[in-house]
């Protein structure tokens, strides 16, 4: 359980400043261990998590959507027209049955005029590819799907340039006995299907599902508009959309279910959803992208809702997380925007992010994984969620991460996800104000903080771990709770700073300083009584410079320092108020000038 703290000898403003750090110089980035501390540096020694595609998976995909698959001749192609209940074609391939168009062989085949209760089937034994150019469709069906693939090496629709074409599926799908269930989309295939080219689509799927693949669905081109009572888009192996060399794709969904969704479970190399290009705005009751082994996102323009957004209400049994991959969640660039009620990015195991400008918006977390989460480098705005990230264990090497949590900013607790049930994560502390305790690594369960910009603002604890917490790099800056029952930082196994710049402002009731173990000095500042917000505390060496000044967004009483410009044996004035200037990031200036502050007090490091 973690200890009260104790506070004894409070001063008329400055009730006390607790100092740690054993070496008498530190540089960022550097660690000169003292006698009797404990490394970190097993915790900064975590698995390498690929970003891409071949990585993950091997690029199972790349068979499906080889480079002569978009290439034809146009002079072979064979015109199809559709007219009413009935169609019309040339070729002995086109066999029209009624108001029911089968294709036999591969080949190209242009498509224009309108079916207003009629079916497309492709029934190809060859191994070819068969292509459907939609000039201009518009295909109903009364009792089942408008579009089925029932055999072919590989299929592609492709949407002319310019072109206007709309399928609608029935209501409830009639089913010639009970052991049949299939098609379930509006446009179904069972072969490897591709969707490409520069016109734009409509799809209707009012029985379920949208546009299912039972091997893999490769998007490529187009603009199409899926409005679906359960899932848009859906392939059995993967999902992939990507820009072509001549289009880039826009796939507007609307889905009583999950956006774009994979299923296969059986095969670690398949059952991805990757979006390497395009535009897509999801709105869904379920997922909004959901994978059973990897979420890959490298490129692209994403806008997901999921369930309402952050402020809408989960049903029970569905899971409604922006971007959900079962094995891992990879991000390594693209413009990623989510509004979900349950994780904005969630898997049962790893999330990764590598690139990529992401803001995420969660009833619950922001970030979620129940193993290991890594930031290298990319922009990650979390601006609302019940706590920010959460994980097994949480290294940030780069990039730039801001949190905003009603909770935890960052909790670091292992196991499985308790969506949003679980309070804090960790209950006890370093250096807490009642005394000292020396920091304690922990390889499975840490928070590593070793470059890029971290910011976090937090209703709960800033930096909250199970474990243990050790910073080595980069700038992390938090304005913690101002409630005492929690603090801006807590870690169970202590923390140790031996690099790089932490600040951290909050409450005093649970308030932790690093251990005095730590390579790098450190000193906490105690007020009397709370500090309004926006009221600047800065640390001045005995010769003027201003080693650096924090002005927290929210009532404070405590403020963390510590900084690879601390000496020990130094001493330090402590000023409270004024105006400073100089370079300033989410409140903090190092260096700078200031003016018209108040003396606090004084600390000798």
């Amino acid at each position: 359980m973690r200890r009260p703290a104790r506070l004894t000898a409070l001063a008329p403003l400055l009730a006390l400043a607790l100092v740690a750090g054993c070496s008498p110089t530190s540089t960022a980035g550097t660690s000169t261990e003292s006698p009797g501390s404990t490394s970190s540096t097993s915790s900064a020694e975590t698995e390498t998590v690929a970003t891409t595609v071949a990585d993950a998976t091997g690029d199972v995909a790349g068979d499906h959507d080889e480079a002569s698959d978009y290439e034809w001749d146009t002079s072979a192609e064979i015109a199809v027209s559709l007219d009413g209940d009935t169609a019309s074609s040339d070729s002995a391939a086109v066999v029209v049955d009624g108001s029911t168009v089968t294709i036999t062989a591969s080949g190209t085949y242009r498509l224009s005029g309108e079916l207003t209760d009629g079916q497309v089937v492709v029934d190809s034994a060859d191994d070819g590819v068969v292509r459907l150019v939609f000039d201009g469709v518009d295909i109903a069906r009364s009792t089942s799907a408008p579009v089925v693939i029932t055999d072919a090496g590989k299929a592609m629709i492709v949407l002319a340039e310019g072109s206007i074409n709309s399928v609608s599926d029935a209501d409830t799908y009639v089913y010639p006995d009970s052991a049949t269930d299939e098609p379930d989309g509006a446009i179904f295939s069972t072969a490897d299907l591709t969707i490409t080219g520069t016109g734009a689509l409509s799809v209707d799927a009012s029985a379920g599902d949208g546009i299912v693949s039972k091997d893999g669905l490769v998007i490529s081109g187009g603009d199409l508009t899926v409005t679906a009572t359960d899932d848009a888009v859906r392939g059995k192996d993967y999902v992939v959309v990507k820009d072509s060399e001549l289009s880039s794709p826009t796939i507007t969904a609307t889905a009583g279910g999950d956006g774009l969704k994979s299923t296969n479970v059986d095969d670690t190399t398949l059952g991805y959803v990757s979006v390497s290009g395009g535009t897509l705005d999801l709105t869904t009751d379920g997922d909004g992208i959901q994978a059973e082994t990897h979420a890959i996102v490298s490129g692209g323009t994403l806008s997901i809702v999921a369930a309402g957004g952050s402020t809408g209400t989960v049903l029970a049994d569905v899971s409604s997380k922006g971007i959900k991959g079962t094995a891992s969640v990879r991000l390594s660039g693209g413009t990623v925007d989510v509004d979900s009620a349950d994780d904005a990015l969630h898997s049962d195991g790893q999330v990764a992010v590598s690139g990529g400008a992401l803001t995420l918006a969660s009833g619950d977390d922001g970030v979620h994984a129940d193993g290991a989460l890594t930031v290298s480098a990319g922009t990650v705005v979390v601006r609302a969620s019940y706590e920010g990230l959460e994980a097994a264990s949480i290294t940030l090497s780069g990039g730039d991460l801001d949190v905003t949590a009603t909770d935890d900013g960052i909790n670091v607790s292992g196991g499985a996800d308790s969506s949003g049930t679980g309070g804090p994560a960790g209950m006890g502390g370093g250096g807490g104000m009642g005394g000292e305790e020396t920091f304690t690594a922990d390889a499975e369960t840490f928070l590593l903080v070793s470059g890029g910009t971290l910011t976090v603002d937090a209703g709960g604890d800033g930096l909250d771990s199970n474990g243990s917490i050790s910073i080595t790099g980069g700038t992390t800056t938090v304005d913690g709770p101002t409630d005492g029952g929690n603090g801006a930082i807590d870690a169970n196994s202590g923390v140790e700073v031996s690099g790089g710049v932490l600040v951290a402002a909050g409450s005093a009731g649970m308030a932790v300083s690093p251990a005095a173990s730590s390579p790098q000095a450190s000193t906490m500042v105690v007020f009397d009584a709370a500090q309004p917000a926006g009221t600047t505390v800065s640390l001045v060496a005995e010769d003027g410079t201003v080693v650096a000044s924090y002005t927290p967004a929210k009532s404070f009483q405590t403020v963390v320092f510590s900084t690879p410009d601390l000496v020990a044996g130094a001493t330090y004035t402590i000023t409270s108020g004024g105006t400073v200037s100089g370079d300033e990031v989410d409140g903090l200036v190092l260096g700078g000038t200031l003016s018209g502050s108040t003396d606090a007090g004084s600390v000798t490091v």
